[in-house]
């Protein structure tokens, strides 16, 4: 059979560079660039950034394929290390974006504009444009893509592995098999298992683009088994947790070298789950968690399905595809994983391969309402400067107007909380001390300055949730070789039971603290926290107390805390609380002690960091006097 080429086949495949394909991705990279975050941030970024360094081992199940990627960006010679992991999740949400443009070159590959190859050519590219640009100033994307995070290499994958998929069926409908591509595809798909699990919830929409193409395609064993192998090749990435656990590197979560250890790191087994009920309320903000409004607004959903209506009638296979992976995220992440309200926030970031779905849409609905409103209108065959200004207005106002909306909000240049946060911590701590963590957020930040900046490596910084783990014990020799915690059932015995072992054993023979999310998530019956700036020095309950020191409030950066930086995510809220509370309760007892004009200064940087504590303020001068 011979083979027809679509008309914009050129376009697409051309030796020369496209010039809008590189905008696609240089306009995404710039705007990231000058928003990115200088050093370490809150949520998984200091883990993140050790597993990268170390070439070790990120939390369950490990990342590998993230860790590879971003570790040549380490040898950049720009910033700090975290400057440039930072820079490889930015670059991988730019390819993400590229993704996005050539996906609707793709769909709009046989389009035609009154008769004008040339101008539809422009059409066709500038609404690809349009769509790079507009998913890459999203809410969700951009967040991701300021600090180290897997999802935006993700994104890209996926959107290789529907472009080729696309292209196997237009040649399979021409009468060229061409097996490779799927070959490829599903070597993508088991690579991607590498970077995150969540690919998993496309391979409906991809087996339906295959069997809609040819339903016969299942019955194909041979093809059937070599797409199988393809998939266990390029899930074969896997193989580097287990080979780099056993050069224990830095940071080996799980220390997956054993089968056994590594099956209980792939499937989470690290992260047990209590069953619990739903509601009709935790439903609908569960379902919410996925709101392609707020990351498109209503005009990119109008576009998104009027996409949806034009694509159907030529194209059904694209739509099916798309409406199946939204179905089974839906599905599984909604009605499997039934999240706890307190934790929605990270079952959002799951959506981003959908969006990027959606983005496309929106490219496409673009196209298309040019296309009814030429159908519909009288222009001169020599279209000029002014309809091609329309055009540029029409197709890019969403896109400045989600960059105008969301560059606040993402603006993470002066983003230093994390890394003073973590800095402020480590210079409270004496010599040779201890001091357990509780949260991941104000953990792993001190995981990377230790670790990777080699900041205070004379103190050794246990992670309570992690004691519970016999590998985790085995990591910490200096400080776990000779526990008792090794005799116990210590995931039974729980985290708290485990610090109360663990601070019994190593109090009197190094100076134990705990840090703030510790102090108010553990009760001590023997020991009482004493504060010492944002964190706290056990001391037994009989021993004398002692004022705080506060000569150590002097020696903190509070850059972000006092003066108010445009970002401000769930953990940095809680980072800067942590430092309210703290100044507050310095103040209050400081007061207690007669200290009034040490105490009332405390009082009124609590009050500068956090507004909203006013009240608590107040409470404590009306206490003493009401004196200010």
């Amino acid at each position: 059979m011979m083979k027809v080429l679509p008309r914009f086949a050129p376009l697409l495949f051309s030796s020369r560079l496209d010039p809008f394909a590189i905008l696609a991705v240089v306009i995404p990279f710039a705007v990231y660039m000058a928003t990115l975050a200088p050093s370490v941030t809150f949520f998984d970024s200091g883990e993140f950034l050790t597993a990268t360094a170390s070439l070790g081992s990120a939390h369950s199940p490990g990342y590998p394929l993230f860790i590879m990627y971003a570790k040549p960006f380490t040898w950049l010679p720009l910033g700090n290390l975290a400057f440039r992991v930072n820079v490889a999740t930015a670059f991988s949400s730019s390819l993400a974006c590229l993704g996005v443009y050539f996906l609707v070159l793709y769909l709009l590959r046989d389009e035609l504009l009154m008769n004008n190859e040339r101008f539809s050519s422009f059409v066709v590219k500038l609404a690809g444009l349009a769509a790079a640009c507009a998913f890459s100033v999203t809410p969700r994307l951009w967040l991701q893509s300021n600090h180290d995070k897997p999802y935006p290499l993700l994104a890209f994958i996926t959107a290789v592995i529907f472009y080729l998929l696309l292209k196997w069926r237009d040649l399979y409908k021409q009468g060229d098999v061409c097996p490779a591509y799927v070959y490829v595809c599903t070597f993508l798909a088991g690579m991607a298992m590498a970077a995150h699990q969540t690919v998993v919830l496309l391979l409906p929409a991809w087996f339906l683009l295959i069997v809609m193409a040819d339903w016969r395609m299942i019955f194909r064993i041979k093809e059937l088994i070599l797409a199988t192998a393809f998939a266990l090749l390029g899930f074969s990435v896997h193989l580097y947790l287990p080979l780099r656990a056993t050069r224990n590197p830095l940071l080996n979560w799980g220390d997956p070298k054993s089968a056994t250890q590594f099956l209980w790191h792939f499937l989470r087994k690290g992260y047990p789950a209590e069953p619990h009920g739903r509601d009709a309320s935790l439903l609908w903000a569960q379902i919410k968690a996925f709101n392609v409004p707020h990351e498109f607004t209503w005009l990119g959903v109008v576009l998104a399905v009027w996409a949806l209506v034009c694509l159907w009638r030529r194209q059904r296979h694209v739509v099916v595809a798309c409406l199946a992976a939204v179905a089974v995220f839906l599905l599984v992440i909604v009605g499997y994983l039934n999240t706890l309200p307190d934790l929605i926030f990270l079952t959002e970031e799951f959506f981003t391969p959908v969006y990027l779905l959606s983005a496309v849409l929106i490219g496409v609905g673009l196209f298309h309402l040019l296309s009814f409103a030429v159908n519909r209108a009288t222009l001169p065959e020599k279209l000029g400067a002014p309809v091609y200004g329309l055009i540029f207005i029409m197709f890019f106002s969403l896109p400045v107007t989600l960059c105008a909306t969301n560059y606040y909000e993402n603006d993470q240049h002066n983003n230093y909380i994390a890394y003073d946060y973590a800095t402020n911590s480590l210079r409270s701590l004496p010599q040779n001390a201890v001091m357990f963590t509780w949260g991941d957020s104000g953990a792993f930040p001190l995981w990377y300055l230790q670790g990777v900046e080699r900041m205070r490596e004379d103190v050794d910084l246990p992670h309570t949730p992690h004691i519970v783990f016999e590998w985790y014990l085995n990591s910490m020799p200096r400080l776990f070789r000779d526990s008792n915690l090794h005799n116990y059932d210590s995931q039974s015995l729980g985290p708290e039971d485990s610090l109360r072992i663990a601070v019994t054993e190593i109090f009197g023979q190094r100076p134990t603290y705990i840090d703030f999310s510790t102090r108010y998530s553990v009760n001590f019956s023997d020991y009482m926290p004493v504060q010492n700036g944002i964190v706290y020095r056990m001391r037994r309950i009989n021993e004398p107390g002692g004022l705080p020191d506060i000569s150590v409030w002097e020696n903190y950066n509070n850059r972000g805390i006092l003066e108010k930086i445009s970002f401000l995510d769930l953990d940095t809220g809680k980072a800067i609380m942590i430092y309210a509370n703290s100044y507050l309760e310095a103040g209050e007892f400081l007061m207690s002690v007669g200290r009034m004009r040490d105490g009332l200064a405390m009082l009124d940087k609590t009050e500068r960091i956090a507004p909203e504590m006013k009240p608590s303020v107040q409470q404590v001068l009306m206490r003493y006097g009401g004196v200010r």
